[in-house]
């Protein structure tokens, strides 16, 4: 049992690790079905431009999409924002930090179309098909030189293997831009290591707190975001449950303690962890405040975004 539990933690305390592993692992698999499945490149002066760089970019532009749309902290920030748009920026000398958050969220959501960018390059074919429909004429007379004079009309079908050059050029084209493409992927993966690996150290360095006392606040976010779940989960059944009891048996429902709507919206904030303030979170901010308000909501959620 005890070993059982061991592993569990593991998996638990790596479960961020582990999810950008799988997130790699399904972009790999995504790219080959696409690249097997799906992709045909026209072997056309006019398409094969476009059709290659949306293969390249359509992806990515869909995982950053959708990373966006998973982003907790990006709805944190923006619910309700168009009705109250002061919840943006609630402090003057806090619209700074708001702009943070949001560079963060950007940044976090750029991860798996980098993955995808990456990948997709080291493969090379959706880049060789994409280059090889440019028309610059400069870019066409370098692929081209030394070679047969047929080679800038039959460049565009170098991909499909179905030009009228000699088999050695064709080869040497492929070699080439499969080359190209890789070196470019290459690029991407040392760029965005570096730039990580900058902007962590960045932040550790301008950290108010000590790596023990960051490490343990991480520890606690992730514990109340459980505990949050699970309390939600209890206390949405028990609401539930005691609604129906109302309906059905037709009498006055019994009362039940619940966070005004106030309180919701204070424990909804982005907190940034400060020296100044023993505080982990909004959430204990606002439960440690001496001035809390535990009465109930009194005014119409419709109504209290247009009062000032």
């Amino acid at each position: 049992m005890e070993s059982v539990n061991a592993v569990l933690r593991f998996f638990t305390n790596q479960k961020t690790k582990i999810g950008y592993g799988i997130m790699a692992v399904a972009t790999v698999g995504g790219e080959r079905i696409f690249s097997l499945l799906s992709f045909q490149c026209p072997c056309n002066v006019k398409q094969n431009m476009v059709y290659g760089l949306t293969y390249l970019f359509g992806p990515a532009v869909v995982l950053f999409t959708i990373s966006l749309f998973l982003s907790t902290r990006l709805w944190r920030l923006y619910t309700g924002c168009c009705l109250n748009p002061r919840k943006l920026c609630p402090h003057r000398g806090n619209c700074l930090g708001c702009l943070f958050v949001l560079f963060k969220v950007m940044v976090g959501a750029l991860v798996a179309p980098v993955m995808w960018l990456s990948i997709a390059l080291l493969n090379g074919t959706f880049y060789e098909c994409a280059v090889s429909g440019m028309e610059d004429q400069a870019l066409v007379n370098w692929f081209c030189e030394n070679r047969t004079s047929t080679c800038k009309d039959e460049l565009d079908r170098v991909p499909c293997g179905t030009s009228n050059m000699p088999a050695a050029d064709t080869k040497e084209l492929l070699l080439i831009l499969h080359a190209q493409s890789q070196i470019l992927g290459w690029i991407l993966i040392m760029s965005w290591a570096s730039a990580a690996l900058i902007g962590m150290c960045y932040r550790n360095c301008r950290s108010q707190v000590s790596y023990l006392q960051l490490t343990f606040w991480k520890v606690y976010k992730e514990k109340e975001s459980e505990k949050f779940e699970s309390y939600s989960e209890e206390y949405a059944t028990r609401l539930a449950d005691r609604n129906l009891k109302s309906f059905f048996e037709n009498k006055d429902p019994e009362a039940f303690p619940f966070p005004n709507h106030k309180a919701w919206e204070k424990i909804s904030t982005i907190y940034t962890f400060s020296h100044g303030e023993q505080y982990y979170s909004t959430l204990q901010k606002y439960v440690d405040q001496p001035d809390r308000d535990y009465g109930p909501e009194k005014i119409p959620l419709n109504m209290e975004h247009n009062l000032e």
